[in-house]
């Protein structure tokens, strides 16, 4: 994690991959999205998709979870370095989620973020907040999934 400071427009971090199995896309929509598209191989063929996919909060919590793990890892190598890690600011919300392609069983979707704008706190002069497109790409280079997010980010103390 950086500080507010150290940030700049068009900085890209990269989180990850997962790859969507018959096994997990099933598992994922029998808890949490229930439809058959995402339940059963033979009714998602007769579907608008024509093949088992994940649901598209699947692919949002695949996403979440390599965010997750890679501010772990951040925070950690700065342990590992010695340094104090930064805390983690929380997100005050996202817009424009877009769900662009079907994720099919099979499909490994790898996630990014790209900084699109950096505006300091009205209301909070300790943090700064950072505005980013996080993407998710398939396997053959094709965006599948994104949305515009932003997150509070800590301020160099003074």
């Amino acid at each position: 994690m950086a500080y507010f400071e150290d940030m700049k427009i068009g900085d890209v971090r990269e989180f990850g991959s997962y790859l969507f199995t018959k096994e997990n896309i099933i598992r994922f929509a029998q808890k949490y999205d229930p439809q058959p598209f995402h339940l059963d191989e033979e009714a998602a063929k007769k579907s608008l998709f024509g093949g088992l996919c994940a649901s598209g909060w699947h692919t949002g919590a695949a996403c979440m979870r390599k965010i997750v793990d890679f501010n772990k890892a951040q925070y950690e190598a700065a342990i590992a370095r010695g340094e104090k890690p930064l805390p983690g600011g929380p997100s005050p919300g996202f817009k424009n989620l877009k769900w662009l392609k079907p994720v099919f069983a099979g499909d490994t979707v790898t996630y990014s973020s790209e900084i699109t704008e950096l505006r300091e706190s009205a209301t909070r002069p300790q943090w700064g907040i950072m505005f980013a497109k996080i993407i998710g790409v398939n396997q053959n280079g094709e965006r599948v999934y994104e949305f515009d997010s932003s997150a509070f980010i800590p301020r160099k103390p003074k």
